[in-house]
């Protein structure tokens, strides 16, 4: 199950760079492409399962333990790694998992959310959905950068 999982953070520097409102839209586009694959299989996975907690639960372990594993140095991952990985997540993990079709996409995410938390020092986040996390781009994100 999400064999390879972690190559979605493939590029994950150049998505993050100068980040705005029309990059975030294309970038989404270009991710969701290249990765949808993935955020299918969860969905349908869960969806599946008799028990949708435990399998939620299950793939937000395989998830967290890939990550983890392409990231760490000697069982460690640098604090700048560490908020890139965060805000990677927050703008486009999440909100991939969201625009799924699947019922059980919440869920999905929460667990992710909760695992993440877990597994990952500093790294308390949450998640939004992309419309959400789009209407607060101006022309830069938050009108800040």
């Amino acid at each position: 199950m999400l064999e390879n999982v972690e190559s979605i953070f493939d590029g994950m520097s150049d998505m993050m760079k100068k980040l705005k409102k029309a990059s975030y839209e294309k970038n989404m586009k270009d991710f969701r492409e290249k990765n949808g694959h993935f955020f299918e299989e969860m969905a349908s996975y869960v969806e599946g399962a008799q028990d949708k907690e435990a399998a939620a639960k299950e793939v937000a372990h395989v998830f967290t333990d890939a990550v983890k594993e392409e990231f760490s140095v000697k069982g460690k991952i640098k604090s700048r790694t560490q908020a890139d990985l965060n805000f990677f997540m927050i703008y486009y993990v999440f909100p991939a998992i969201l625009m799924t079709q699947s019922e059980e996409k919440d869920l999905i995410a929460g667990n992710i959310r909760d695992e993440w938390a877990v597994k990952f020092r500093d790294s308390k986040i949450q998640y939004a959905d992309y419309d959400r996390i789009y209407g607060a781009f101006r022309e830069k994100i938050f009108g800040l950068f």
